[in-house]
This record gives structure tokens, sequence and C-alpha cells, in this order.
């Protein structure tokens, strides 16, 4: 009976999330998240946050926070807006001629090209190439090593050194 109940708790609950997310959706978020799957935001349309992974933007309307992809392009055209951030990593970014970013602009990893008309109101940051990915993804590996030479191996080499029984002397 103990059983029963458990599980019929378990359905309202999970009911409960289900109806709650939905009403949330409802609520008319805006925000825009996508994986694997492009994210077009057209003239006249507007959007809060736009996250994309493994996927591209392509910008003509207006967005009101932040554009952030990880291994796609973004594409900013036709006097759009982007009022917050955008960030790129693994990505292409192209800024077309009228358009607005109001904060800053960072390409980590790819590649960047901004039309002379393009308005950036933050800072720009390009570190452009697959080196730096390579650099990022490498360096937890390299410093792993030195703990393992330095550290680790040392430790475990004195401690079998302790661990070994000592032989008498001879006489």
């Amino acid at each position: 009976m103990r059983l029963i109940a458990s599980v019929v708790r378990l359905w309202g609950f999970l009911a409960l999330v289900a109806l709650l997310s939905s009403a949330a959706r409802a609520g008319g978020s805006q925000d825009r998240t996508q994986f694997g799957r492009n994210i077009s935001i057209a003239a006249g349309d507007r959007a809060n946050d736009v996250t994309c992974f493994g996927c591209s933007v392509r910008i003509r309307g207006h967005v009101t926070s932040d554009v952030t992809v990880f291994g796609g392009s973004v594409i900013v055209e036709d006097q759009a807006e982007v009022d917050g951030d955008l960030t790129a990593f693994a990505g292409r970014v192209r800024l077309d001629d009228g358009v607005k970013v109001g904060g800053d602009v960072t390409v980590f990893g790819g590649h960047l090209h901004r039309d002379p008309g393009a308005s950036i109101g933050g800072d720009l940051t390009y570190l452009g190439g697959p080196g730096w990915i390579v650099l990022i993804i490498l360096t937890p590996f390299v410093f792993f090593g030195v703990f393992l030479a330095f550290i680790v191996l040392p430790v475990a080499l004195l401690a079998l050194q302790l661990m070994r029984p000592s032989l008498p002397a001879a006489a």
C-alpha cells in the first residue's frame, strides 16, 4: 500500500511540475535556446536571451539581452539590434552595416567580420582561429600531467620506500 501511495505522490508531483512549466511557457517568455537547430529572429521580432549549442543564429530583429553561440555562427543584419553582449565560441560572427550591439562582442576561437558601419557599445574581444580552442582544451591536461609528475609520483615512491621491509645489517 505504501508503494502505491509513493507512486501516486510521484506522479502528482510530476504533473504539477509539467503544469507549472507549461504555464511559464505560456506567459510569453521570449528566450530562445536551441541544441543543433538554427535560430532566426525576423525583422520586427523580439527575443530576450538567445542561446545556441551547435547551431547558428540569424538576427534581423531585436534581441533585448544577450546572444551566446557555441560552435556556430551569428549573423546580425538589416539594421538589427542586440542590447546586451554577443559571444561566440568556436564560431563566426558577422556584423553588417547599420547593426547595433549595445554590449560587448567576444569571439573566441572563430572568425569576425565587422562592417565599418556596425556599432558596438562595449568592448570588442577577438581571439580568432582554432589555436585558442586547442590551447584551452590542452591546458588542463598539461596541468594534470605536471601534478602527477611532481606531486603524486614522488609521494607514491616515498610511500613504497617506507613500506619496504628493511634488511638487517650485515656483520
